[in-house]
C-alpha cells in the first residue's frame, strides 16, 4: 500500500460540487498513464486509455466527500450549516472543520455544553441544527472571509491503527486510490479503459449520471467503500463484510442489483489469481454502479468495494491488505472484462 498517496487523497478537500482540489491530485496521478484527460462540464475527470480493439470499460470512483455548506453568518461570527451528504449528528461533537472561504479557516463544531443542558436535552439525540462553527474570530472578521454558499470539510489526518489505517474521507478516497493504482498498473488489456473521478456522488450520484452519458461504456465497474460491520454487537448475518477478508464483490445495494455474470466473473478471476474476495450485500446506500448499469442501452456493471469500518465518521478504517486485493482485482477485471460482452 502506498500510504503517502492514500494520505494525500484523504486529506485533500473535495466537498460535493467543489471537487477542484482533489481532482487536480487525481489528474496528476492518472495523466502520465492516459492517452487523454478531460474535464466535463459538471466537473468529472475522464482519463482514457486505448486497448486492443475491445469494448469500452468505464471505471468510476467518486471524488467528493461528505461535507457542509454555510447558510448564514451570525452577527457574532458563528456559522450555520446544511449537510452535503449523509451525517450521523452524534459523530460531530468535538470535531474540527475547515471552512473554505476566501481563505481556508480552521474551525470547531460547537454546541451547548453538557453542564447547561436540561435533562430532556441530555436524553435527546443531537440534531445537525444543534451545531455551529466557531472560527474564533469577530463577526466582522468572519464576514470578510466567509459568505453563504462556502463549503466546510472535516479536519482529521491519517493514522496507523494497529494493522489498519484510519482517517476521514476514506469514503471514497480509498476507492480513488484503488482506481488510480489499477490504472497505473495496466499493461495488457483489450478493453478501452476509461477511468472517471466522478463528482457529487454523495448528494445523488450526479456526476456518474453525466459521465456515463458522455462515455457510453459497454461495461462498467464502480469502485467504492462498503460497510464492514464486523463489530462487537453485530450478529453474523449483519456483518456485510469483514476487514482483512479481501476485496468485496458487490451483489446488491439499494441503487443496483449486479448481474450474476459480473459477480461470477469477479469471483472467478479472484480465485484464478489468488486474490481474496468476499461477497457484499449492502442493505442501505447506493453507488455509481446504478448509473453505470443504466448507461446507454444498458451495460453489465459491477462494483469492487473496500471494506470500511465507521463509515461517514472521521475515523473510518480500512485494512491495507484489502486495498491491495481491490487493486489486484480491478486490474484483473480490466484485463478480462471483454469476455463479458464478446
Amino acid at each position: 500500500m502506498d500510504i503517502d498517496l492514500l494520505t494525500t487523497l484523504c486529506v485533500t478537500p473535495g466537498a460535493p460540487g467543489r471537487e477542484e482540489r482533489i481532482r487536480e491530485v487525481v489528474r496528476a496521478e492518472l495523466a502520465p498513464h492516459a492517452d487523454s484527460v478531460e474535464i466535463d462540464p459538471l466537473g468529472n475527470l475522464i482519463a482514457r486509455r486505448a486497448g486492443g480493439g475491445g469494448p469500452r470499460l468505464m471505471l468510476s470512483a467518486h471524488m467528493d466527500e461528505i461535507a457542509f455548506m454555510v447558510t448564514h453568518v451570525e452577527d457574532a461570527g458563528y456559522l450555520r450549516l446544511i449537510p452535503l451528504g449523509g451525517f450521523d449528528p452524534k459523530t460531530l461533537t468535538a470535531q474540527r472543520v475547515i471552512v473554505h472561504g476566501r481563505e481556508d479557516l480552521l474551525g470547531v463544531l460547537g454546541t451547548k455544553a453538557v453542564h447547561l443542558m436540561s435533562d430532556e436535552e441530555k436524553r435527546r439525540p443531537p440534531k445537525l441544527e444543534d451545531y455551529f462553527v466557531d472560527l474564533g474570530l469577530s463577526g466582522d472578521a468572519v464576514r470578510e472571509r466567509v459568505r453563504p454558499g462556502d463549503v466546510v470539510t472535516r479536519e482529521r489526518g491519517m493514522a496507523r491503527l494497529g494493522d489498519l489505517v484510519t482517517c476521514k474521507s476514506l469514503d471514497n478516497r480509498a476507492g480513488l486510490y484503488v482506481m488510480v493504482k489499477a490504472f497505473q498498473r495496466l499493461t495488457d488489456h483489450r478493453c478501452e479503459v476509461v477511468a472517471v473521478g466522478s463528482v457529487q456522488e454523495e448528494i445523488g450520484l450526479r456526476g456518474a449520471r453525466v459521465a456515463t452519458q458522455r462515455v457510453r461504456p459497454r461495461i462498467g465497474l464502480a469502485i467504492d467503500i462498503t460497510l464492514a460491520n464486523d463489530l462487537p454487537d453485530a450478529k453474523p448475518h449483519e456483518r456485510i463484510t469483514s476487514l482483512g477478508a479481501g476485496a468485496a464483490v458487490k451483489v446488491y445495494d439499494t441503487s443496483a442489483i449486479v448481474p450474476r455474470e459480473v459477480v461470477d466473473h469477479l469471483v472467478a478471476i479472484g480465485e484464478e489469481r489468488g486474490i481474496p474476495t468476499q461477497l457484499e450485500v449492502m442493505v442501505r446506500g447506493g453507488t455509481d454502479t446504478r448509473e453505470l448499469g443504466l448507461a446507454g442501452d444498458g451495460a453489465p456493471a459491477g462494483c469492487v468495494s473496500i471494506p470500511t469500518r465507521y463509515v461517514h465518521q472521521v475515523v473510518e478504517a480500512c485494512h491495507p491488505d484489502d486495498l491491495d486485493a481491490c487493486v489486484d482485482l480491478v486490474v484483473a477485471f480490466c484485463e478480462t472484462a471483454h469476455s463479458l460482452v464478446e
